[in-house]
C-alpha cells in the first residue's frame, strides 16, 4: 500500500508491503489520491464550508474496535466533518484493503478529506489481512463493519439508511460483496449489533473483480489465471478439490452472482488497459444491474492499467455519486 498525505503533491512510498499485495495495488492510489483534498476544495475552500471559508482538518477518531477475531480487535478509523462543515448524513465506509491485504499503516486521512469536505463521515474499515486469513474469514468482517456502523449510527452523525461503500481493487470487490449479499441481521443473536443488516445503500469501487469463473472472457477462470497466482491461496481451496468444489468456491465470493433488482445503485471506474482485473469484470456488472434496472455508471479510462494519476479526481465523482443517492434535499452540498 502506498502511503498517503492531504498535501497537493505525488506522495511517496513509505515502506513496502508484503509483495502479494503490492502487485495489486501499486498503482491504485499511488499518483491521485493526494490532490483529491485539492480536487474537492475548488478556489481552496471546502465544497460545504461557509463562503470564503476553507473546509478545517476533520475530526480524527482511531482505533475504534467494530469486532475481535481470535482475541485480536478489528479496527476502524472515523473522520467526521471539520466543525466549519453541515455534517450531511451520509456514511461513507472506505475498504482499505488491497489484494485482500489491510493494515492501519494503510489508512490514508488525504482520501477522507474530500468526503469530510462536504459534510460526509469517513469510516475507513481495515479487515483482518491475508496471507494469516482468506476470504471466508474476511468477507464476514465487512458485514460485521457494516453492522457496526449502522448501530452506532447516531453517534457518529449519521442516518443508518444513508451508507455508502467504496474501495479499489480488493477494496472495490468487498464493497460490491456488500451490495450483492449484504444481508438482515439475526434476530437471536447475543451482540445486538448482529442483529442489524449489513446491507449498503450505495456504491462506489475502482476496478474490482466481480467473477472469478469467467475472468477476462466467458469461461476463464480466475483460479488458473496465471497474473492472479499470488492470489490463489485466498481463496482457500482445499488441497486435492475437484473442480465442482473449486468452482463453487470462486462463485461464492464473486458478487456478480448475488446482484439482484434489491441491490443499490453502483459507480465503477476501470481502464481498458488492466490486465491483472480486466475490463470485463465491471461490464459484466453494468450487464446485471442493467437488467435488473438499477441505478448504474461505468466510467472507463482508455489506456489505463490498474490505477492512474487522474484518481483523485475520480474519488470527487464518488463523493458526488452518494450525494445523488443518498442525500435528502436539505443536505446535499452546493457545489462551487
Amino acid at each position: 500500500m502506498v502511503a498517503m498525505t492531504n498535501r497537493c503533491h505525488r506522495p511517496r512510498f513509505a515502506k513496502s508491503i508484503p509483495a502479494l499485495a503490492s502487485l495489486g495495488m501499486a498503482l491504485i492510489l499511488s499518483a491521485g489520491v493526494s490532490g483529491v483534498a485539492c480536487a474537492a476544495r475548488p478556489g481552496g475552500g471546502g465544497a460545504s464550508a461557509p463562503a470564503g471559508q476553507a473546509a478545517q482538518e476533520p475530526v480524527r477518531i482511531r482505533d475504534v474496535v467494530y469486532g475481535r477475531k481470535h482475541g485480536v480487535a478489528l479496527t476502524m478509523d472515523v473522520f467526521k466533518p471539520p466543525a466549519n462543515v453541515n455534517p450531511s448524513g451520509i456514511g461513507v465506509i472506505w475498504m482499505v484493503s488491497g489484494g485482500w491485504y489491510s493494515s492501519h499503516n494503510s489508512i490514508n486521512p488525504g482520501l477522507s478529506k474530500i468526503f469530510t469536505d462536504r459534510g460526509h463521515t469517513v469510516f475507513q474499515v481495515v479487515h483482518s489481512s491475508q496471507p494469516k486469513f482468506t476470504l471466508p474469514e474476511i468477507v464476514p468482517d465487512i458485514h460485521r463493519a457494516v453492522r457496526f456502523i449502522r448501530g452506532h449510527a447516531a453517534e457518529y452523525g449519521v442516518d443508518p439508511e444513508r451508507l455508502g461503500i467504496a474501495g479499489a481493487s480488493a477494496g472495490g470487490h468487498l464493497s460490491l460483496m456488500m451490495a450483492a449479499y449484504g444481508a438482515p441481521g439475526d434476530p437471536q443473536a447475543e451482540d445486538p449489533i448482529d442483529r442489524l443488516s449489513s446491507r449498503v445503500n450505495a456504491v462506489g469501487a475502482f476496478f474490482p473483480p466481480t467473477d472469478f469463473l469467467n475472468y477476462g472472457k466467458p469461461g476463464q477462470k480466475a483460479l488458473s489465471y496465471e497474473e492472479l497466482r499470488p492470489f490463489w491461496h485466498v481463496f482457500a481451496v482445499p488441497a486435492g478439490a475437484t473442480d465442482e468444489a473449486r468452482d463453487t468456491i470462486a462463485r461464492t465470493f464473486s458478487p456478480v452472482y448475488g446482484l439482484s433488482a434489491a441491490s443499490p445503485p453502483v459507480l465503477l471506474f476501470h481502464g481498458d488497459a488492466d490486465t491483472l482485473v480486466p475490463l470485463q469484470q465491471s461490464r459484466e456488472v453494468m450487464q446485471k444491474l442493467e437488467a435488473f434496472k438499477v441505478p448504474h455508471k461505468l466510467e472507463v479510462r482508455p489506456g489505463k492499467g490498474h490505477g492512474w494519476p487522474a484518481i483523485g479526481e475520480d474519488m470527487l465523482l464518488i463523493a458526488r455519486w452518494f450525494e445523488e443517492h443518498l442525500s435528502k434535499p436539505d443536505s446535499k452540498p452546493p457545489e462551487k
